[in-house]
Parts: C-alpha cells; sequence; structure tokens
C-alpha cells in the first residue's frame, strides 16, 4: 500500500498533545528523556569500526524531517525510549514525534483502511506483523540494514519471527523474559522452590505469616484498550510449563481449541492464582500492571510473589519505592518435569510503514547495540543484541542468563495470534477475573473467535 504524504501529514496532526517530539532543536520541556539519554549515550559501547552505514544510522543530515512513532511505552518505558532516540536527532537534525498509546492494535488496524499510518511503530507481535504484510502495508527491511550485521548480533529465533516471505519486516529492539516470579528479598526468604506446587505452599505460608490480607500473589490487569494482557501471559506460561511446546504451538496457531482441556486446564491455573491474589479478581481488573508489584514493598506487605517480565524492575522502584537489592526473581518452576526450563519471551519489533530518509535512518539506527545499550543501561530491558552488556545490575544479568540458557524457548503466544484473537483472549482474561464460574462459555467464545479469525 501506497502512504501519500498528505495523509501522513494529517496523521502528525491527529497525534497532536498526545504526542512527545524529541530533536535536536526541541525545547527542554518537551520530556525528561534528554538529560537521560545524555547519560546513557555516554555509557554506551562505541560502534564497531566494521559497521556499514546502513546499518549504523545517523550519518546523515536530515534537518527539518520529522519521524512519527507510535509505540505501546508510556511513563517510565516511553522515557526510555526516547532516551535511545535522542542521540540520533542530535547527530541528524530530525525530529521524533512519538505518541504512546496501549490502543496500537485498534490505531494500526484503523490506519491500514484509512492510510494514515505512523512512519515506525511497535508492532503489536508477529502474528499482526504478518497481517499488515499481506495487506501491502509494512516495508521491508532487507535494503535498510546491514542483514549480515542484523543477523550474527540477533537471536536467531528473534530474526525469523521478523522475517516474513524471506523478507525482514521487523528488528527487536529490546527483549524481555517472561514468568519470572519477584519478591522482596527482606519478606520472602524460604529459598527456591522446586517445583511450582512448592512455590504454591511456601508462598501461602510467607502470607500468612504476614497476617492481615496478604495474600500470596498480587496481579494487576488493567492497561487501558490492552487490559488483561497480564492474565494471558499467566495462561501462556500454565500452557507452556502443564503440556509442553507441542501443544502450545499447536494452540498458538490455532489448531488446538480453547475448550481443549490442556488450554482449559491452564484457565483453571490462573483462577487458582486469583482466588489467592491481594484484593481478589476486582482488585486485579483495578490494578494498573505498572503498579501490581507496589505491595510487595508496602508496609505491612499485601502479597508476597508478582509474575512479570524484566521489565517491571523499574516500576518496582518509580511506583513501588523499592531499591536495588530489594528485590530478586525466581525463575518459573516445574510443573511437569518433561518441560523444565521452558521459558517464554516476548521482544519489543518495531516495522516500518513510510520509507521516507528519515524513517530508514531512525530504524536503522535502533537496531544497533550503541542504540539498545541505552534503555539496557537505564534499567528494565534486556537487549535483543548480543553485543551489548551493560546491564546495571545483577539481576538483568541473571534474567539475560535465563533467556539464553533455555531449555524450551517460546515467544509470546498472543502476540502471534490474529489480532481479533488476541484482542479476544485479553477482554477474556478480565472476564474470567471477574467471574471464574463464567469459563466454560468464556473458552466456547474464545472457540468462536478462533474459527472466524484464522480463516480470513
Amino acid at each position: 500500500m501506497h502512504v501519500a504524504s498528505t495523509p501522513r501529514r494529517r496523521l502528525i496532526a491527529l497525534l497532536g498533545a498526545g504526542a512527545i517530539v524529541v530533536g535536536a532543536c526541541s525545547s527542554g520541556t518537551a520530556s525528561s528523556a534528554p538529560s537521560a539519554a545524555e547519560s546513557a549515550a555516554a555509557s554506551a559501547p562505541a560502534a564497531s569500526s566494521e559497521a556499514s552505514a546502513p546499518a549504523s544510522g545517523g550519518s546523515e543530515d536530515l534537518s527539518g524531517q520529522t519521524v512519527s512513532v507510535i509505540g505501546t511505552w508510556t511513563g517510565t518505558e516511553q522515557e526510555s525510549f526516547l532516551a535511545m532516540t535522542k542521540p540520533w536527532s542530535d547527530k541528524t537534525g530530525a525530529t521524533v514525534k512519538y505518541t504512546g498509546t496501549r490502543d496500537i492494535n485498534a490505531i494500526l488496524s484503523t490506519g491500514i483502511q484509512s492510510g494514515l499510518l505512523p512512519d515506525l511503530a511497535g508492532l503489536p507481535g508477529p502474528g499482526q506483523a504478518a497481517e499488515y504484510v499481506q495487506a501491502g502495508a509494512l516495508k521491508p527491511l532487507n535494503d535498510v540494514i546491514d542483514m549480515s550485521t542484523y543477523t550474527a548480533d540477533t537471536a536467531p529465533g528473534l530474526v525469523k519471527l521478523g522475517t516474513i516471505n524471506d523478507q525482514l519486516y521487523g528488528i527487536f529492539i529490546k527483549a524481555d523474559v517472561k514468568g519470572l516470579f519477584w519478591y522482596n528479598t527482606g519478606v520472602f526468604k524460604d529459598g527456591t522452590p522446586t517445583s511450582y506446587d512448592d512455590l504454591l505452599a511456601k508462598g501461602k505460608s510467607t502470607a500468612d505469616s504476614i497476617g492481615g490480607d496478604a495474600k500470596t500473589f498480587c496481579v494487576g490487569l488493567e492497561s487501558g484498550a490492552a487490559s488483561g494482557w497480564p492474565g494471558s501471559d499467566w495462561v501462556e506460561q500454565f500452557v507452556l510449563q502443564q503440556s509442553g511446546p507441542d501443544v502450545y504451538d499447536s494452540w498458538v496457531a490455532g489448531k488446538t481449541k480453547w475448550t481443549d482441556p490442556a488450554i482449559k486446564q491452564a484457565f483453571e491455573a490462573f483462577g487458582n492464582v486469583i482466588a489467592n491474589t491481594f484484593g481478589g479478581g476486582k482488585n486485579a481488573n483495578a490494578t494498573n500492571f505498572v503498579a501490581s508489584g507496589d505491595k510487595l514493598f508496602s508496609n505491612p506487605p499485601g502479597c508476597v510473589f508478582v509474575n512479570h517480565g524484566t521489565f517491571i524492575t523499574d516500576a518496582f522502584k518509580k511506583t513501588g519505592g523499592a531499591t536495588d537489592g530489594q528485590f530478586d526473581f525466581i525463575p518459573f518452576p516445574q510443573i511437569n518435569p518433561a518441560y523444565a526450563g521452558a521459558v517464554e519471551g516476548s521482544g519489543d519489533m518495531f516495522g516500518m510503514f513510510n520509507d521516507t530518509p528519515a524513517a530508514k535512518s531512525l530504524i536503522a539506527w535502533l537496531a544497533t547495540p550503541e542504540a539498545q545499550s541505552i534503555w539496557v543501561g537505564r534499567g528494565g530491558a534486556l537487549s535483543a543484541n548480543k553485543q551489548v552488556s551493560n546491564y546495571p545490575n545483577d539481576i538483568l544479568k541473571k534474567a539475560a542468563a535465563a533467556l539464553t540458557g533455555a531449555s524450551i524457548f517460546r515467544f509470546d503466544g498472543g502476540d502471534n495470534m490474529p489480532q481479533a484473537m488476541n484482542d479476544a483472549f485479553f477482554k477474556a482474561m478480565v472476564a474470567y477475573a471477574q467471574d471464574p464460574s463464567k469459563l466454560d462459555s468464556i473458552l466456547a467464545n474464545l472457540d468462536s473467535v478462533q474459527s472466524s479469525s484464522y480463516s480470513q
């Protein structure tokens, strides 16, 4: 699909007050990110002398040009992304106009129909990216970045996920390990559980010793238009740990029904989590995912564990008041010994809808270790680039080791489903947390969505 310049300018105008502008000439009031970017960039590793110009980005004079970018990041994550882009703006003279929204699925789907698409966007997942390619909207990146450098420096599984019809359409600018049980080191002191059942037992024992309203878990499902996604992560991890990668792959591909016993038992396991969650399902639906771990650090604590990826560490400090050394994690303990060591992960994939010179230069920059080391250095992220190693603490080094050492690795299941299926999955998690007694009807509805969404 060709996107004309006029609709593109209309998109930039429509983003309006919701957008953050960062550029070489932008004012200091636009965002708090610039000062952070300067300090992070100073600690970034030097660029490889062997990197070619297309792979490095930022070498051109692009003064006066603007790149419109839409992503899901807000708050501290938005600040970290803008910190990544500032050195590029400083070098090129171009401006990044960024909008963070949790409604990115709807915005991009509508944009496919109207032609009002950003230059670059964080893609909801590989499944949705394939739909955008089929619609003729996403641009291939093979001639935009240095493919030999990207494939050598990026985990093969992530390169494959961004490749559609033998063309690269999405690059991963950061990665994440999911299924980590975070805890307050001053509260949970019972050692590493030997299994998931052992984690439940030790968590309940600790919660009972705290007393009051304390429970084993804290859960936060609220995320605007994407509310429910943290619950989908729980179910995906249960499917992988209980039933293994073959069932997981079949389910993600739309072959195993949601009413299948393997998927139903994963939902039921999440139902047990909600039953042992601080404030129950009502509080889980009302709590934003960023604040879901705050009760780990309250006085008295409200819970013992929160299940999230590595990104949550920044929120522990920003909203929970925690300090470095006050939190640690336990990788998802085994449920079925046959699948011990299985890890679910995700990544933030970026694609290009308008191949302007500035857009091509920026996405090439985002693929580099220099750019990705900025977010890594700020904390809360793992790099998709194997050349990045400046993790600010042992926690993230430990998470990176869990990612590279996984005996079984699977990408986020919902992100590989068609958009309609992914949306319904999120909504189902909210509905199930609200009323677990309706599980059978919730799963039957998901079967119906599966039947229609995978046939398109």
